[in-house]
């Protein structure tokens, strides 16, 4: 067996249609676009490749972008007034600061200072917390966790009474995720370092999402014969026949793994691209927030 390709990229060109044409319907009809300012403090080469895509992107759609680079040594006082002046913009409906912050500064404060109804990056605590209640729903989703979901959704609508295995606990990604699997009415284990038999969890699992950060750490043979695989995974591995000196794997054996999944989501090519798509998403939805 080998298992159906889940492309992120091209499920990501889609969505991005769909908002672009909507937001090209707003200008035609004098409504307001959104505007989404995103602030990276430093000169961390991934964030700074992030943030670049991001604003990239937001051209191509039409949403207005405002792009803020503060030196390494920004205080916490200077971020966070740059943060309430972009609470109080009516230009703009999406806050995204770029993780991770130089360590002298608190990630945690400057997430609170984020206005709920700008924080297009789902992970505000207001959010974080509506997320975790049964009944209520926060304002925005996290962007990689509803990525996650629509990848799932894409080769199977409907995951009631299905086990889910989620291999990493972070906040951003780990712990939401699970939520919305079980939003969805699917069972999730959250599995992380600690963890007793992983492999074993993973093998009972038809839905197996691998967010751990370490490189193949999932085996082909821990795949249930079927399962739904999503790799959140971006890991460099040296590789010298790489202009770079190094290739990106996931935290899946992408190569064994495909023989036994139903589908699979490929690194790269895969959560990247949807993380982006539903960021943008959840920026035309912060309009509802004007």
């Amino acid at each position: 067996m080998t298992a159906e390709i889940i492309d992120g990229k091209k499920l990501a060109e889609s969505i991005k249609e769909d908002i672009k044409n909507t937001i090209a319907v707003r200008k035609a009809q004098n409504l307001p676009i959104p505007g989404l300012a995103t602030v990276l403090v430093g000169n961390n080469p991934a964030s700074k490749t992030y943030v670049a895509n991001k604003i990239k992107t937001t051209a191509a759609l039409g949403i207005r972008s405002y792009s803020y680079e503060l030196e390494e040594n920004t205080s916490q006082e200077s971020l966070e007034m740059l943060i309430s002046e972009l609470n109080d913009n009516p230009e703009v409906q999406g806050i995204l600061v770029q993780l991770p912050l130089p360590e002298h500064l608190s990630e945690d404060k400057v997430l609170h200072s984020i206005s709920p109804k700008k924080d297009v990056d789902g992970i505000h605590p207001y959010n974080a917390g509506l997320l975790s209640r049964k009944y209520s729903e926060p304002l925005f989703y996290p962007c990689t966790p509803s990525g996650i979901m629509r990848m799932i959704e894409s080769v199977c609508p409907d995951i009631s009474g299905m086990k889910a295995a989620v291999v990493g606990r972070s906040s951003i990604v780990g712990m939401p995720t699970a939520m919305m699997l079980s939003r969805s009415n699917a069972t999730p284990t959250i599995c992380h370092s600690y963890t007793k038999d992983l492999d074993e969890i993973c093998r009972e699992s038809d839905i197996l999402v691998a967010a751990a950060g370490s490189p193949h750490l999932i085996q082909g043979d821990w795949i249930k014969p079927g399962a739904i695989v999503i790799d959140v995974g971006i890991n460099h591995i040296p590789d010298s026949t790489k202009p770079h000196g190094y290739r990106l794997v996931g935290d899946v054996d992408f190569d064994e793994a495909v023989k036994r999944a139903g589908a699979i989501s490929p690194v790269p090519g895969g959560v990247g691209p949807m993380t982006i798509a539903m960021l943008m998403a959840n920026t035309l939805k912060a309009i509802e927030y004007r």
